[in-house]
């Protein structure tokens, strides 16, 4: 493959689902790397969205190569089942931002490389200046502590309103860092937990992500396989909260009372646990490191709706 990221947790992933056979979702396109395993894999039709549009023309050069088995939609993996136009035998998520996004100093995701602090995956909407140099200093706080389980989220939050107005993303990194310790070798940035939280809020990834989890399991046929890799511990709480609640596997009564009442599962959890990487892949891709997969089968049940309050959603004080 010539993508110009190599996806991770690919062969492990591709495992996890064989054989792949059918109708596939890729929800979260990006540089390509999932749908181009998938179709190498066995998938006849691989259907490619995402809400950021540049992705698509970067795969202009080789998206053809594959003819009317590759098709690409702008738009948000929380509406990939109306997006897909029908029943699917497999849905791909790869949460958070992509190293893709990341190595565009334009986009505004990185505290690595100076640009606008913009942090939008699509292009619609307020940009992470809009929200950080107009929306009060609590909701700030809220955002860091929430998002990103900064523990000096109020800290920040007041250097952040006294720095205003901010335009980049070298601004932010500064006033972050100006408000912690010096980290000790082998701590992440002293920005990590603050862009990865602001940059959530900007795109209401927790909102989108649990729209789209119920999504895939509308979408799915029975038997079909969800796969998600995500990178943050919270989004991969989400995850398994999703699997197990819509699978039983954490319901139930207690051996002192009579058990619970409970829809039919619709899916099945065909591992215990997340799947990580393997030595060989550490050791030539570094983030995978922090990378965990998770699998589920649908069930012939009907579809339904995951109770929030079981996922441990991370919600904000007073809404998104």
């Amino acid at each position: 493959m010539d993508a110009p990221h190599v996806p991770v947790l690919l062969n492990p992933l591709l495992a996890a689902v064989a054989p792949v056979r059918g109708v596939w979702v890729d929800g979260t396109f990006g540089a390509g790397g999932y749908a181009r395993g998938l179709l190498a894999a066995g998938a006849e039709l691989v259907i490619g969205i995402d809400r950021d549009p540049a992705v698509f023309a970067m795969a202009s050069p080789w998206a053809g190569d594959y003819g009317a088995r590759l098709r690409l939609v702008q738009g948000t993996f929380s509406e990939l089942d109306a997006l897909a136009g029908g029943p699917v035998d497999g849905v791909v998520l790869d949460l958070g931002v992509s190293s893709m996004q990341l190595d565009q100093p334009e986009r505004g995701f990185s505290f690595l490389r100076d640009g606008p602090l913009d942090m939008r995956m699509g292009q619609a909407g307020p940009s992470a200046a809009d929200l950080l140099n107009s929306a009060e200093e609590s909701r700030i706080a809220d955002v860091l502590h929430y998002y990103g389980e900064e523990r000096a989220a109020r800290r920040i939050a007041r250097a952040i309103v006294a720095a205003r107005p901010l335009a980049t993303t070298a601004q932010l990194a500064e006033v972050v860092q100006s408000c912690l310790p010096r980290p000790k070798p082998g701590q992440s940035h002293l920005a990590t937990r603050s862009f990865q939280a602001i940059r959530i809020w900007v795109n209401d990834e927790f909102g989108q992500l649990l729209a789209g989890l119920e999504a895939a399991e509308r979408a799915l046929k029975p038997g079909g396989h969800l796969a998600v890799v995500s990178f943050h511990s919270l989004e991969d709480r989400v995850v398994k909260r999703f699997m197990q609640a819509r699978a039983n596997a954490a319901g139930g009564g207690s051996r002192h009372a009579p058990e619970t009442l409970l829809e039919p599962p619709a899916f099945t959890l065909p591992f215990r646990r997340a799947i990580g990487a393997d030595a060989d892949e550490l050791a030539a891709n570094p983030r995978a490191r922090s990378a965990f997969l998770r699998v589920a089968r649908r069930t012939d049940a009907p579809a339904g709706r995951a109770d929030p309050a079981r996922l441990g959603l991370p919600r904000l004080p007073g809404g998104v």
